[in-house]
């Protein structure tokens, strides 16, 4: 283990950066985020817009060859400690995609072991992982994720890992995430949670601390006065349908003549064409975040679907962080974000980690 290397701010590497709700976070932790890397090109715009320091590559890093690159970034950073953040898509291992066929035939399950291969050439100080927990219960030919625990472990990195819910770490969601830290400075675990009874804040944050502040705006509207302020558009029936519904509420509350027939007869899917309840986290937000028919992604009370501003705020990220592309690709940049004050707790515990293992003055 090293110990009493003198070192300035931890650089961070953010592989599937997407539009940069980790590397947001890192940086409000203190860190300097040195390198992002992702394939999606409307995320691209997103991230060089908030990040105009930060070296991005736009590549697949399946097929890209990017490695020599990286390597002589870190170098480069050296002797600062380095992290190295791998939150890879996480739709191949959601609930929607339980069969072993899908997920043998999607190409994003290797993903993570590509990341292991950048692990391994590189060494970095520290290791962040973030997906869903339907990740570590994966179970086919190549098991990803136990893969990758022996890849880390046969490297020299103590992990910690396991299912947390997001509103614990203040962030007004009450979804599930798999979160795994390494290190190479000694064992590690995940950070105490910072809200809820027993906690600093025994109290979480709610869907009113976040977008309350906002401006009403009406479906299909945008405000401008506030950055991605803008809803989308609804149905003439849609609008009907949301107007029968109270907050908290979705399509059980709706008289007959507005119902699916496919809701009709069937107890599942509770949360589609639901509204949000404003002194309560939200369910958790998908990359169909702001369609109102996807998910319960209503406004409490207004009547409309969250705007892309709202989905934003309860992904955590600043008013200040402005999203590019259309609707859907906001919405999917989001929906796909390590929401940012997770990352913020995890970076501030890291550089705690590194202080008390001496290779942080």
């Amino acid at each position: 283990m090293e110990t009493t290397r003198q070192t300035e701010n931890v650089r961070v590497f953010d592989f599937f950066s997407g539009c940069g709700g980790a590397s947001c976070g890192f940086q409000a932790a203190g860190m300097d985020v040195v390198f992002a890397l992702d394939c999606d090109q409307e995320a691209e715009r997103t991230y060089k817009g908030n990040f105009p320091d930060v070296h991005f590559e736009l590549a697949d890093i399946q097929t890209t060859s990017v490695a020599d690159q990286v390597k002589g970034q870190v170098e480069a950073a050296r002797p600062s400690p380095v992290l190295f953040c791998g939150c890879a898509p996480c739709q191949p291992f959601t609930r929607q995609n339980t069969t072993h066929r899908d997920l043998e035939d999607d190409d994003r399950v290797p993903l993570l072991l590509r990341f292991a291969d950048f692990v391994e050439m590189c060494a970095p100080d520290l290791v962040f992982v973030e997906n869903v927990p339907g990740l570590q219960h994966f179970d086919s030919s190549s098991q990803p994720f136990d893969t990758f625990l022996k890849r880390l472990d046969a490297c020299g990195y103590a992990v910690d890992f396991r299912s947390i819910r997001l509103m614990k770490y203040g962030v007004p969601q009450s979804r599930r995430r798999l979160v795994l830290l390494g290190s190479r400075h000694g064992e590690i675990q995940l950070p105490s949670e910072t809200h809820g009874p027993g906690t600093p804040n025994e109290r979480y944050e709610t869907v009113r601390d976040w977008i309350a502040h906002l401006p009403p705006i009406e479906a299909g509207e945008e405000y401008s006065g506030v950055p991605n302020h803008r809803a989308a558009g609804l149905s003439a029936l849609n609008l009907k349908r949301i107007q029968s519904t109270p907050e908290g509420g979705g399509h059980r509350d709706w008289p007959d003549n507005l119902k699916l027939d496919c809701h009709k007869d069937f107890s599942g899917y509770s949360d589609v064409y639901g509204r949000m309840t404003w002194d309560a986290p939200a369910s958790g937000l998908t990359t169909r975040c702001i369609s109102y028919s996807n998910g319960r992604f209503g406004h409490p009370e207004q009547h409309r679907a969250i705007s892309v501003r709202e989905a934003a705020c309860l992904q955590t990220f600043p008013d200040e962080f402005v999203f590019e592309g259309s609707l859907a690709a906001m919405a999917r940049q989001i929906g796909n974000a390590v929401p940012v004050r997770l990352a913020e707790v995890i970076g501030g515990h890291f550089i705690t980690h590194l202080r008390d293992a001496e290779v942080m003055s």
